[in-house]
């Protein structure tokens, strides 16, 4: 391999001579040699955003030449299209606040904007890293703007319509199965009927709940701590640069983001990070139970529930032939056990901070991606090649719903709960239907307990 030597404040480093990384952002990769992954593209898109913004507000104010700023800004952009993901090589555990991530940043913006100045990679002279990059910034600023802005772009655009997919698949099903009548369990127990219909409506409605907590616990993810530089007091901006970089922010990222009430806050704290993960945490939770239901629902076939068929996308088994399992919903249930890990990790890595800074911003950044990220692609999944193909078994939930013994709750306001609960008693040791107890006991006339027991209108 080829190198080419480039400097720094500590001295020579040699860099592959095909980087467009620099001297700090090697030395990170040489310090940090921890797990091989690496803060995902909708992260470097955040930081190629803010570098543009910062760089239009610099030349704006005059605090940047013209052409220097104009190849920072073209650079910027080829970084927040994607074409330059493979010269960020920093690993997720590295040091403390992201300085080496903003580095990496650095370094390739200009090493990219020095070429388009018609320069050789590593000729700060041209374009510098520190002095021209990332003037008016600081890793303290930039790399907790970057969290909001990724976080919040990937809720947005990707979560989001996946969960309100999934809500309009779960709610057509609640349609077209509303005439199924079948039994209603609590406790896993036997208990009064209900449409199936019902079941899948109360599925949607937690989705759809979800996605209002989504929306509401994001709002203070669009407060951004760009231009409070390294501490909050905006050191070595000039006057209005905060408004300008955020405005110039929003150029690109267009969520209503704005400057920080009080930056000082923003920078010690990554309370909107954890807040938005707990609200993925909540959503994992009700996708769990929506997984979990459909595994039990479509038991068997012959020893289960098979209240429900799924579409059968590989077989189940390398031994057992023909068995096919609920994968898809066994995929849903990892995606939602791994998104309540990332949250601790969250949770943790905000309440680590100390006096004006959280140092553990890089891994915080890649668990809330990560989740919202296998969250996106585990609901858009389940939706398409599961729930939209779900068929209902109706026969067998309408022997259930037949079967079930807690029918003779609507028998308790006529025959009063005590003489019910004699008559569920003798109908389990008989292995009889309570129709055919209450009719052998002369309870009640056909006539009236077929008006009591009209299961359609138990539901």
């Amino acid at each position: 391999m080829h190198h080419r030597t480039d400097h720094d404040s500590m001295g020579d480093v040699r860099v592959p001579a095909d980087a467009y990384w620099g001297p700090q952002t090697q030395r990170a990769v040489e310090n940090f040699p921890i797990s091989g992954l690496r803060l995902q593209p909708a992260f470097i898109r955040a930081q190629g955003i803010i570098k543009r913004a910062c760089a239009l507000t610099n030349l704006e104010l005059g605090a940047l030449d013209k052409q220097v700023a104009n190849a920072i800004v073209k650079a910027s952009e080829e970084v927040l299209e994607g074409h330059l993901n493979a010269q960020f090589v920093v690993d997720v555990y590295q040091a403390g606040a992201g300085t080496s991530q903003n580095m990496n940043a650095n370094e390739v913006i200009a090493n990219r904007a020095i070429e388009l100045l018609g320069g050789k990679k590593g000729d700060y002279s041209l374009v510098h890293p520190n002095d021209h990059v990332n003037r008016g910034q600081s890793t303290n600023d930039t790399i907790p703007t970057a969290i909001h802005v990724s976080a919040l772009e990937a809720i947005h655009l990707d979560l989001i319509p996946a969960l309100q997919q999934l809500h309009g698949s779960l709610s057509a099903k609640a349609k077209q199965f509303d005439p199924i009548i079948k039994a209603g369990r609590t406790h896993l127990q036997d208990a009064v009927p209900m449409r199936l219909g019902q079941e899948f409506s109360a599925w949607a409605r937690s989705v759809e709940l979800g996605v209002e907590r989504l929306q509401q616990a994001s709002v203070g993810l669009k407060e951004v701590a760009l231009g409070g530089n390294a501490v909050g007091t905006g050191i070595n901006t000039p006057k209005g640069y905060r408004e300008k970089a955020v405005a110039h922010l929003n150029d690109v990222a267009r969520l209503g983001f704005v400057p920080s009430k009080d930056p000082f806050e923003s920078i010690q704290n990554r309370d909107a990070a954890v807040h938005a993960s707990g609200a993925l945490r909540t959503v994992a939770t009700s996708l769990k139970k929506i997984a979990d239901d459909v595994r039990l629902l479509v038991s068997g076939p012959r020893t289960g529930f098979n209240e429900l068929a799924l579409p059968a996308v590989q077989p189940g088994s390398s031994i057992m032939p023909g068995k096919v399992n609920p994968v898809l919903a066994e995929m849903l249930n990892q995606v939602c056990l791994q998104v309540m890990g990332c949250d601790v990790t969250i949770a943790q890595a905000g309440g680590s901070g100390q006096l004006q800074l959280n140092v553990m911003m890089p891994v915080l950044a890649w668990n809330l991606l990560h989740a919202i990220t296998i969250l996106s692609n585990g609901v858009r999944t389940f939706t398409e090649r599961c729930v939209d193909g779900i068929k209902a078994n109706e026969a067998v939930a309408r022997h259930y719903a037949e079967a079930t013994p807690q029918v003779v709750t609507a028998l308790s306001p006529v025959l009063g709960y005590e003489k019910a609960a004699a008559v569920l008693k003798k109908a389990i040791e008989t292995d009889k239907t309570i129709r055919q107890v209450v009719l052998e006991e002369k309870l009640l006339d056909e006539a009236t307990l077929n008006a009591a027991l009209d299961l359609r209108k138990l539901t």
